[in-house]
């Protein structure tokens, strides 16, 4: 049987650099010390104006298909990942199939917030395994929410970020590669967090304007323990399926939101904090695009060796899980 083996990544964030001290001198007070102490972000990237989704996308793309060295006409399947898309209709898919002359890819978008690119990898997985016509899926997770934010909401402004992460999956031979997956979603979430106008619930109008609910809106406050507590029982889970023990696996790339969940996570499993790879100090919070912005520099680093055993767990508005184990 076909495996599905990350053959290729890449990852790209825009040019314009927003330090924390922005935050302090357009908000008016001292935002800096509590994104360093409570969430380690000290930086991030924002599209310019006349950038989007697409553009952060492409370029990621570019770079997992050199890495990967497969050409544009190879690709048989692009996914995209993200919350914030291109349009509403058509997909972005579409828009990048056609810029990176993808001619003989299909395409669709799929959304499950944060949790999307490991889900899109457990799809792209399931492709290569179940027919043998897909030899190699480009999976993309792009992440553009600086366009929906409210730049005096200090409870999202100072937390999210742009960028997009691209890897290459390819249908190998043998026992390495992708090993399995776990989805969940906590439905009762759904209103807690999100971007609640804009589509058929809640059409743009001049009410939705005034009242910003066409932007990110954190409507309730997430139970702490929430995170830390789902991303353990999955990664559980998934050991118990592999007849693993957690200290099995060489590299954890979990959601890059909150360094302090992360760590309970690996407090919680028994495995030394220092497999779990982060970036959430130089990029922000990149939803989507997270894991594998953390993947690619986890590589770029020196840290990833073919052979490692990797644990992906990604989550996000939903609320939606999504974990994974893959030997790489």
């Amino acid at each position: 049987m076909n495996r599905a083996q990350i053959t290729g990544m890449g990852i790209h964030v825009p040019a314009r650099q927003i330090p924390n001290s922005y935050f302090n001198e357009t908000l008016g007070e001292d935002v800096d010390t509590w994104l360093r102490e409570n969430v380690n972000i000290t930086t991030r990237y924002w599209c310019a104006e006349e950038e989007s989704v697409a553009d952060l996308c492409e370029a990621a793309a570019k770079k997992a298909l050199t890495d990967a060295n497969v050409s544009a006409a190879e690709i048989d399947l692009l996914i995209i990942s993200t919350d914030t898309p291109e349009y509403v209709s058509p997909s972005t898919a579409s828009v990048v199939q056609d810029r990176l002359g993808l001619k003989n890819a299909g395409t669709f978008d799929l959304n499950t917030a944060c949790a999307g690119f490991v889900t899109a990898m457990d799809v792209a997985a399931k492709y290569i395994s179940s027919d043998e016509r897909y030899r190699h899926i480009l999976v993309i997770g792009g992440y553009a929410m600086s366009k929906y934010l409210n730049k005096k909401d200090k409870k999202t402004v100072t937390l999210f970020a742009d960028g997009a992460g691209a890897v290459v999956m390819s249908a190998e031979q043998g026992q390495s590669g992708w090993l399995t997956s776990d989805l969940r979603t906590e439905g009762q979430y759904n209103g807690w967090m999100g971007i609640y106008a804009g589509a058929t619930n809640q059409p743009i109008s001049e009410e939705v304007l005034v009242n910003h609910d066409h932007q990110l809106k954190f409507v309730h406050k997430f139970p702490k323990e929430l995170n830390p507590k789902m991303w353990t029982e999955m990664a559980q889970d998934i050991c118990k399926r592999l007849g693993k023990k957690p200290d099995d696996f060489d590299h954890f790339f979990i959601t890059q939101l909150n360094f302090n969940s992360i760590n309970e996570t690996m407090d919680n499993l028994g495995v030394c904090r220092e497999k779990a790879h982060m970036v959430m100090d130089k990029y922000g919070y990149t939803g989507s695009a997270c894991i594998p912005m953390a993947l690619e520099d986890a590589k770029a680093s020196g840290k990833l060796k073919r052979g490692d055993l990797l644990m992906f767990i990604g989550s996000g508005g939903g609320l939606a899980f999504a974990a994974a184990a893959v030997q790489y």
